[in-house]
């Protein structure tokens, strides 16, 4: 894939690097429908995935419902108890300092479960 959907994705993937210098990333659920798998981040637990549909790029965070958004960045699976996502569309941008902040509490939270 190589349109504005792999843009998306790229931006969204420096802005999670950029958070969390010791985040890690890796692909997972690779399936003859998704042969490219799905990225997946990760420090002290999951913090997101990221997906291309046709007509989104979609961040979801695995445990968006327990985290702060005052920036109002999620935008679908709002009802869900556990997980948020953000949904980007083209021709959007995603607030690239509430994102970092997003992920930074992510991050916190995996952490503070640990102990």
């Amino acid at each position: 894939m190589s349109d504005w959907r792999s843009e998306t994705l790229a931006k969204l993937r420096a802005l999670i690097k950029a958070a969390d210098p010791e985040v890690t990333e890796d692909v997972k659920w690779r399936k003859p429908s998704n042969p490219a798998g799905v990225p997946v981040w990760e420090h002290g637990g999951l913090i997101c995935t990221g997906e291309t549909y046709k007509d989104k790029v979609k961040l979801t965070f695995a445990q968006g419902a327990s985290l702060d958004d005052p920036a109002g960045l999620f935008n679908a699976s709002l009802d869900g108890g556990t997980r948020r996502a953000i949904d980007v569309r083209e021709g959007e941008t995603v607030d690239a300092e509430a994102l970092k902040a997003l992920v930074r509490e992510a991050v916190a939270f995996n952490l503070a479960k640990k102990g």
